[in-house]
């Protein structure tokens, strides 16, 4: 039987890309990483938010080719359903799809003024009004799932797709200097701690190409 794939771009600058491959992880679905040069078009439009049509990440599995992260996590969950990427309890469910489709489809403020840069780091970076409010509500949406479930993840003990499509909002605090009070920040230094993200960091590091757009000084 073939292998998966996963089609990924770079691992510095892309959100979406690093959603779809720690689902993936996750899941424990056996892969092959194959990734595109950041200065291929799609991928400079797909990290630029410059494409309307995102398709990558892409999962290829037997024969179901899935290009959407929230697809990708939806076929993970039924082609590995004892990874545990949705919670057991129906109502949880449907809580953690909603906020994990509330970072796919919003948010659009925070994604422009705080682009994912794991090499870069702005202590002191000013946050605009706007992109404040977009903080404001990951915050709300983090400290009410952690009331909730007690942590260390957002729907408690497992870590579900939540937690995948939320990690590069944490990167992005790290990134921009963003202050959090003590249970987000445990929560945020939780993800980072993950062997996953410590495995991406490092990728991501050693990544050669820079995308200017992205290298402004702040």
């Amino acid at each position: 039987m073939a292998k998966a794939t996963l089609t990924i771009s770079s691992k510095n600058y892309s959100s979406w890309s690093l959603r779809g491959w720690l689902l993936t992880k996750f899941s424990g679905l056996d892969f092959e990483e194959i990734v595109t040069a950041p200065d291929d078009p799609s991928a400079r439009a797909e990290i630029l938010l410059l494409s309307s049509s995102i398709l990558v990440p892409c999962l290829r599995h037997e024969g179901a080719v899935v290009w959407d992260t929230l697809a990708i996590a939806e076929y993970l969950n039924e082609v590995m359903p004892d990874a545990g990427l949705l919670p057991a309890d129906r109502i949880q469910r449907a809580h953690c799809r909603s906020i994990s489709g509330e970072i796919h489809s919003g948010f659009t403020t925070l994604r422009a003024s705080l682009p994912v840069n794991l090499k870069g780091h702005f202590p002191g970076f000013k946050i605009w009004s706007r992109a404040q409010a977009d903080i404001d509500r990951v915050w709300f949406i983090w400290r009410d799932c952690l009331e909730k479930s007690g942590g260390p993840f957002l729907f408690g003990a497992q870590r579900t797709m939540a937690d995948a499509m939320y990690a590069p909002v944490v990167t992005r605090f790290m990134t921009y200097d963003v202050k959090l009070a003590p249970p987000l920040k445990a929560y945020a230094e939780t993800i980072m701690a993950m062997p996953e993200m410590q495995e991406w960091i490092a990728a991501a590091r050693e990544e050669p190409a820079e995308i200017e757009e992205l290298e402004v000084e702040y």
